[in-house]
């Protein structure tokens, strides 16, 4: 693995949580509410329209891949940083803050409560306008001082 592959995907992780933070303001609380607002309402069941989402990144990953797949250049590393991202989204946005799953229930840090914090804030107002914390491994320094027990 080259140095370019190594950067592609460093890179390419850490520009996710931004592209996720933009998605997340301009599109799903924009024109596709239609989809998200149902993970702004309780839950029925395991799935929601919300979910559909991961279809579009998980896309992207799958084309980057494929098109890097025969000389495993830097386009499949970059498949796999939006992969890695995804996964580590699903793991601390669906199971560890909205409890999908109980197994990380006895994950704590300052910084975790704070990441909770933020998403609380965010599902504070329940409707399509004016929410804030639009990210989740970055969110405003305040959550981490307020985050005591």
């Amino acid at each position: 693995m080259t140095i370019i592959n190594i950067l592609a995907f460093l890179l390419t992780y850490l520009a996710m949580e931004g592209v996720a933070w933009l998605t997340h303001k301009y599109v799903m609380h924009g024109f596709l509410w239609s989809l998200h607002e149902s993970h702004h309402k309780p839950r029925h069941g395991i799935f929601e329209k919300n979910d559909f989402f991961f279809l579009f990144y998980a896309s992207i990953a799958m084309v980057l891949m494929y098109f890097g797949w025969e000389k495993l250049d830097y386009r499949f590393w970059m498949g796999i940083g939006v992969t890695a991202y995804g996964f580590t989204y699903f793991i601390l946005h669906d199971i560890f803050i909205h409890r999908r799953g109980k197994w990380l229930d006895k994950l704590d840090s300052s910084y975790f409560r704070a990441m909770r914090k933020a998403h609380k804030v965010h599902h504070k107002k329940m409707g399509k306008e004016d929410g804030e914390e639009f990210g989740l491994l970055l969110f405003k320094k305040e959550h981490l001082h307020n985050s005591g027990r």
